[in-house]
């Protein structure tokens, strides 16, 4: 008893001496500026409240079937899921990590018969039962286990991340696919109307034909300008058919199996919304890419440690205690009591530089995941500046873009009338028709453009992302 008493105290004090070998993780400064450049005039911090726009970014826009598609990537989509599967498999890495700290028992029981020789020459038969239980630990003496635990929580952070990142990428991609959709349904009336313009201008062409008031040339090219503008009408038929079966791949479901009504009004009834601002330094809490690459840092930083600690020698504790007989009849008596406690420690002397080298590689991978870290941060900042940019530019645009259709609509009717009453020729109308027809184009890409770009931008600031959900470790690995 007393050398079992001395044993467990040897072993509690090796415990409490354990030390953690390896550098402790801090987050590498990164250069933030004080305002985004392209910021208009107003540009501030979001306010608490508008927390409830940003867990479902996509209802800012108001509409209501965007909203029913957007809802369906988080259970159906096969990306989601594969990320989803990702991050739970890192969770049991963290699990199977944080299990190192406890001993390993086993239990077992045996039988063997043999022979020998006896004292006098005969053959004696030998039997021998057993049933024993067996201990095995190895201490965490210089934190190698803790390192790699750690290592492992944070790659379930940065997991948790890169799974937040993949579905706010797959809600913003339908968002910009929904709103080319509805572009497209918008072109596609506007293509309608101005096929029904054009087949009412060549009944007029070939009735003043037919009344020799104008030539064939006018004819043929009120058929030509018709025939075109069938063949665009039929282009934008192709492209919505095309985008309509993106938005099913990214809902989770085949093709054949989404339809999206028609809804040409929809397109100019979209409100740009006023997006919720933030300054610079909150992109580092809001973006689970960045929060991911940032926890991706503190794994790798944590493995310098694990190889650090392959320097030190390692001590391995065991104990058996158990029963052995010549027969299984009366083996669990105490006079069949067998136990016994041992230990053993082994360093390594020459590794022919293999321990350097993986510390080198562990070093070299955290420098790699800081220098991405970083560049991530860059490129985020890239992106907000980027797309307040465009929203810039394009409100002014659109200001002139208006302003041209009104006045190419007017010049269509003053154009048509003068051509009805024969000052000018048809060739005027087609022109005057043409230059609507572009104008309108350019206005509905316009809005097309501005859509786009508010969604990428809401997403670039962090969409409904939660700085919190990456920032702890899952509650499955959380503590010793």
């Amino acid at each position: 008893m007393i050398r079992v008493r001395s044993f467990l105290s040897f072993v509690l004090l090796l415990g409490l001496a354990a030390c953690a070998v390896g550098p402790n993780y801090k987050r590498p400064p990164v250069e933030t500026p004080a305002s985004f450049k392209e910021a208009p005039e107003g540009w501030k911090v979001a306010e608490p409240q508008d927390a409830n726009v940003r867990a479902n970014w996509w209802e800012i826009f108001g509409d209501a079937d965007l909203n029913a598609l957007v809802e369906r990537v988080a259970s159906a989509n096969q990306t989601l899921q594969q990320s989803l599967a990702n991050y739970n498999r890192a969770v049991a890495l963290a699990r199977q990590a944080r299990a190192s700290f406890f001993p390993t028992v086993n239990g077992g029981a045996s039988t063997s018969r043999g022979s020998a020789n006896s004292a006098v020459g005969n053959s004696v038969a030998i039997t021998s039962d057993e049933v024993s239980l067996s201990a095995s630990w190895e201490p965490d003496l210089w934190g190698s286990v803790r390192r790699n635990l750690e290592s492992q929580r944070a790659t379930v952070a940065a997991t948790r991340a890169q799974l937040e990142s993949t579905r706010l990428s797959l809600q913003a991609q339908v968002v910009q696919d929904y709103f080319q959709l509805r572009i497209a349904d918008a072109q596609r009336k506007l293509f309608e109307e101005a096929v029904q313009a054009y087949q009412r201008s060549l009944e007029l062409t070939r009735n003043r034909y037919t009344q020799g008031v104008v030539t064939r040339a006018d004819v043929v090219q009120a058929e030509a300008q018709l025939a075109a503008a069938q063949a665009q009408y039929t282009d934008i038929e192709a492209s919505r058919a095309q985008l309509e079966h993106a938005i099913a791949i990214l809902v989770g479901v085949p093709p054949s199996a989404l339809t999206i009504e028609a809804k040409p009004e929809l397109a100019r009834g979209i409100a740009l919304p006023n997006i919720p601002a933030v300054v610079p330094s909150q992109l580092l809490e809001r973006r689970p890419d960045i929060a991911g690459a940032e926890r991706q840092m503190a794994s790798t930083n944590a493995l310098i440690g694990v190889a650090e600690a392959a320097w030190y020698p390692v001590l391995d504790l065991s104990a058996t205690v158990g029963y052995r007989n010549d027969q299984w009849a009366g083996l669990l008596s105490a006079p069949n009591r067998l136990w016994s406690l041992g230990a053993s420690l082994v360093q390594t002397i020459f590794d022919g530089g293999a321990r350097s080298a993986s510390i080198d590689a562990a070093k070299a991978s955290y420098d790699a995941s800081v220098a991405n870290y970083r560049q991530t941060v860059l490129s985020a900042f890239q992106e907000v500046e980027d797309n307040l940019a465009t929203l810039r530019v394009l409100a002014q645009e659109s200001v002139y873009e208006n302003e041209a259709v009104r006045a190419a609509r007017e010049s269509l009717d003053l154009t048509t009338n003068q051509y009805k009453a024969g000052t000018v020729s048809y060739l005027n109308v087609i022109t005057a028709q043409t230059t609507l027809l572009s104008n309108q184009q350019s206005a509905l890409g316009l809005l097309s453009r501005q859509l786009v770009a508010s969604s990428v931008l809401i997403s670039a600031l962090g969409g409904g992302w939660q700085p919190s959900a990456s920032a702890q470790a899952a509650p499955e690995v959380a503590g010793r």
